[in-house]
């Protein structure tokens, strides 16, 4: 791959053939066209010439694209279907053509009538076949590329630098060569979480001017505001640490809440006091880049590039794809784990850790220059573990069958999935480098899902259309994906605002009747009961009885 560097990256080679035959066999009928008007056969022997080398190549077009087509996720349905069967059909014909071309020449009147008309419904089916691809392009967002496929975790990338020559060296460096996606990201929240005041004379949302008691601070103690959607925590500093303040601001309901951790496992482990709870152990090494637990020193606060692709020294100083790390060239353990390390619930596997408890990997952060990055990924479980779950035991995290019960648990959620399990990553559907969708989604969500999720694929649902699927109108939020996979039943921490269940399972209302966990039905039908949504769903006939009735 010396010479090819890109090859051994490409999950998918049809892309590389696929426009040769199409060039040269509408080429072949161009010529054709101005041999039949000039009367000139050595321009039709320039045709026969095209025809050929298109059908020479076309024989890797079509082996590359079989075997791409294994790997496309099944939801593609029809359109891969015909894609592949206009793909064949333009083939064989080519085939014939370039046969019939070498046996009888371009003398004869209806020879020269065949290669003509043959040409034409080649060019034809070559243009139909085109526009399939580009169909799968536009409304599903790949060609034939095998996007779901994963490299397993044991081949994922290796480390391709010494770890421990590389130092962080923050977003700002990217930005030189990254310009595009260096602007996307610097508007979405993840560069945007934590922000200073005195920089960010805007940042501060709450309202001073009538505060309850509690609010026992002012606009000028504030060194950093944490939040800007759901909630804004405001911090102070003291030496060289930050402490919480003892009110948040509901943005959704403009108002003020107390604010004191009290349920998280870490809290007993602290005084009843936020001044005497630091957030570097609590907050900031999910909230910033290589922060340091000795000096509370960072690279840059929030979640920069390197948080997600590691100290980027090397890349600056000579950039090249083996010396950062890209998720997508992970296996999909370690990819999922860039999110993981700070979207989950739970504790580090050795605590305390240099004297304090942290609600954060500290050894984990600490390994990277050691090990690096990718390495330090794969083995995110040794440095940091799930918060447990007792079936059927609902508390502070959880709900009774598992599902998260407050927000940061995304992950915690996403491992107990199907989707997980097929090797489906988070940034197949997130880019956190910044959308114009919501969630920083790729595209609008139900479009998402239907890339593996159309009707009548292996993978359901398994009726003709989504509406006879959902039995809800067209466009309306019942026939919305995540409102029945996704339902927001995951509390934000600040009161009637929820986050989305991240295990893509449907929750029957009959577990809210055995357990309490909110279903999708009664969440959005507010003055229903869950047993009416129970007998609703037994009236449809598509869904299997024994997933209503789930008690």
């Amino acid at each position: 791959m010396r010479y090819f560097p890109g090859w051994q990256f490409a999950l998918n080679h049809h892309p590389a053939f696929v426009h040769f035959p199409i060039v040269l066999w509408l080429l072949a009928l161009l010529l054709e066209i101005v041999a039949l008007w000039r009367s000139n056969e050595a321009i039709t022997r320039a045709a026969f010439w095209m025809l050929w080398l298109g059908t020479i190549s076309g024989t890797f077009t079509v082996a590359t694209g079989l075997y791409a087509a294994r790997f496309v996720p099944s939801g593609i349905g029809g359109v891969l279907a015909t894609h592949k069967e206009l793909m064949l059909a333009s083939y064989f014909l080519a085939v014939a053509l370039s046969i019939f071309t070498l046996i009888s020449g371009p003398g004869k009147f209806g020879a020269r009538a065949v290669f003509t008309g043959g040409l034409v419904v080649l060019s034809a089916l070559v243009i139909l076949g085109a526009d399939r691809g580009a169909e799968m392009l536009g409304r599903y967002g790949f060609g034939v590329n095998g996007a779901m496929w994963r490299e397993p975790a044991s081949r994922g990338v290796q480390e391709k630098v010494d770890p421990t020559t590389l130092r962080y060296v923050g977003s700002e460096k990217c930005e030189q060569c990254h310009q595009s996606i260096y602007k996307r990201w610097k508007q979405t929240p993840m560069a945007n979480v934590v922000r200073d005041p005195r920089q960010h004379p805007d940042a501060i949302l709450a309202d001073f001017s009538n505060a309850p008691p509690f609010v026992n601070f002012t606009k000028d103690q504030i060194a950093f505001v944490y939040g800007s959607i759901w909630k804004q925590n405001y911090f102070t500093k003291i030496g060289d640490e930050y402490y919480p303040l003892d009110g948040k601001w509901d943005i959704a309901h403009h108002k003020w809440v107390p604010y004191l951790v009290k349920d998280d496992w870490w809290a007993s482990y602290y005084p009843l006091d936020n001044r005497q709870r630091p957030t570097g152990p609590t907050c900031n090494g999910c909230h910033s880049v290589n922060y340091n637990v000795q000096t509370h020193g960072v690279t840059e606060w929030n979640v920069g590039c390197e948080g997600c692709h590691g100290p980027g020294s090397a890349h600056v100083n000579h950039p090249t794809a083996a010396n950062v790390v890209n998720p997508s060239n992970l296996g999909y353990v370690a990819a999922n784990n860039v999110c993981m390390q700070c979207h989950v619930q739970g504790r580090p596997a050795q605590y305390p850790y240099q004297g304090q408890v942290f609600d954060w990997p500290p050894a984990f952060y600490a390994a990277i220059p050691q090990i690096g990055f990718a390495t330090a990924l794969r083995h995110l479980d040794h440095y940091w573990t799930l918060e447990p779950h007792k079936p059927g035991e609902a508390n502070f995290y959880y709900f009774a069958d598992g599902t998260a019960h407050k927000n940061r648990m995304q992950g915690n959620d996403f491992v107990q999935s199907l989707m997980y399990r097929h090797g489906v990553t988070c940034y197949d559907c997130h880019d956190v480098h910044g959308t114009k969708n919501p969630y920083e989604l790729r595209k609008p969500a139900n479009q998402i899902c239907s890339v593996c999720h159309a009707p009548h694929s292996e993978n359901g649902p398994y009726e003709a259309s989504l509406t006879a699927h959902t039995h809800h109108k067209a466009g309306s939020t019942g026939s919305d994906c995540i409102a029945c996979h996704m339902a927001q039943i995951e509390t934000e921490g600040v009161p009637n605002s929820f986050v989305h269940d991240h295990t893509f399972g449907f929750i029957s209302p009959a577990e809210t009747i055995q357990f309490g966990i909110p279903n999708p039905c009664t969440s959005c039908h507010t003055d229903k009961t869950p047993q009416w949504a129970v007998d609703q769903l037994r009236q449809w006939g598509t869904a299997s009885p024994w997933r209503v009735a789930a008690r």
